[in-house]
């Protein structure tokens, strides 16, 4: 991935894309980061929210996670803490510890939590 922020750039760039169409998570999961954060691309959150999604479907804890936080911030997706906590589950359940802490948070806080499974405060 380092020449995609060098001389070879537009060569490794079309190397990841079409790994990407290919189906292969990682490559998938590596350019959502890229549009996500604007890295040798143009910033584009819908287009992050696309290939999280695509690296997601396919069982990658990381894409979960990010795409977790796009719903919990409403980047290129509308927020949603629901559809969030939804991600943020796939990916804790596989053991991803960020997730977890981040999942914590939200139970902890009552963010995309239905308030049934709120413990009563005494």
């Amino acid at each position: 991935m380092r020449d995609a922020y060098g001389p070879g750039r537009g060569q490794a760039l079309r190397t990841l894309c079409e790994r990407a169409e290919q189906g292969i998570d990682t490559a998938q999961y590596n350019l959502g980061l890229m549009y996500s954060e604007g890295r040798g691309v143009s910033q584009d959150h819908a287009a992050a929210v696309r290939w999280f999604r695509l690296a997601a479907d396919q069982g990658d804890a990381d894409a979960q996670f990010n795409l977790g936080g796009m719903h919990v911030n409403g980047y290129g997706v509308a927020r949603d803490l629901a559809e969030a906590m939804r991600w943020f589950r796939l990916a804790a359940d596989q053991g991803h510890a960020k997730t977890q802490y981040r999942l914590g948070f939200m139970f902890y806080m009552g963010e995309g939590v239905p308030s049934a499974t709120l413990p009563k405060s005494a």
